[in-house]
């Protein structure tokens, strides 16, 4: 993975962001540790998509800081782009090439060592060995998702950004989904997923937030994350709690 630059993974301080006249977040402050799997939950419309955008540099924020493995959004945008992999709503792949050739596009993009190798290292790891010579709009939606992951880890940056990378995949590839995200955070990476799905997320997450009124809001934490921060492991057995998150969160925003 491309080396640490900072004490955490991501620091969000003061951030603000609008639409026109419609504030979407404000005064938002958030930390991500290194090894740290956190997963954004809300209603639509609260922002989750926008918190991801601003993190991943697509878009700017009106006011406050952001800082990813260390670089500041601002001023350093590049250096955040080569510590971040990003899968979200668009793919990001060229529909008339093979998967193959985006792997290779997106490879020579961010220099990647070795690439020939490498290529096929996130073509088994994302199970598409065996469609690697097929044009991607020949593939369907589950299997442009596979794609879109092998883009976002090909050039192992210590952090992603994973925008309901779940949506549409079928069991099997939930659980290649699952076993990628626990072994990255095992060794040392660290995860932001936005969902819908809150048991996935009370499952899969070392904490589970809840971004509402502008905030991302922590009405329980989750025990497999306080024992990952103890020995640095991957995964969490899920919370104790029996709470809906979305209930338990009204209870603690006025």
């Amino acid at each position: 993975m491309v080396g640490r630059n900072a004490a955490v993974a991501i620091r969000v301080e003061g951030l603000q962001k609008s639409f026109g006249d419609e504030p979407v977040l404000w005064d938002l402050d958030l930390e991500v540790q290194w090894g740290e799997f956190l997963v954004l939950l809300g209603a639509n419309g609260t922002g989750k998509t926008t918190l991801l955008r601003l993190m991943s540099t697509q878009a700017r924020p009106e006011a406050g800081q952001i800082l990813v493995a260390g670089y500041d959004q601002k001023r350093q945008p590049r250096a955040i782009r080569r510590n971040i992999g990003v899968v979200g709503h668009l793919s990001y792949l060229y529909e008339d090439l093979t998967c193959r050739e985006n792997l290779e596009f997106y490879g020579r993009l961010y220099q990647v060592k070795e690439l020939s190798r490498q290529l096929e290292m996130v073509l088994e790891r994302v199970g598409l060995t065996q469609r690697a010579h097929q044009r991607v709009r020949t593939l369907s939606h589950g299997l442009r998702q596979r794609l879109a992951l092998a883009r976002a880890i090909l050039h192992e940056p210590s952090i992603l950004l994973l925008d309901e990378p779940e949506g549409g995949l079928d069991r099997q590839s939930i659980g290649m989904l699952r076993q990628l995200t626990a072994e990255w955070t095992a060794a040392g990476g660290s995860i932001v997923m936005t969902t819908h799905n809150e048991e996935l997320g009370r499952s899969w997450a070392h904490r589970v937030g809840v971004l509402s009124q502008g905030k991302v809001h922590f009405p329980q934490e989750s025990p497999g994350w306080q024992e990952a921060g103890r020995h640095g492991a991957a995964a969490a057995d899920g919370f104790s709690a029996q709470q809906p998150l979305a209930a338990a969160v009204s209870q603690t925003v006025p």
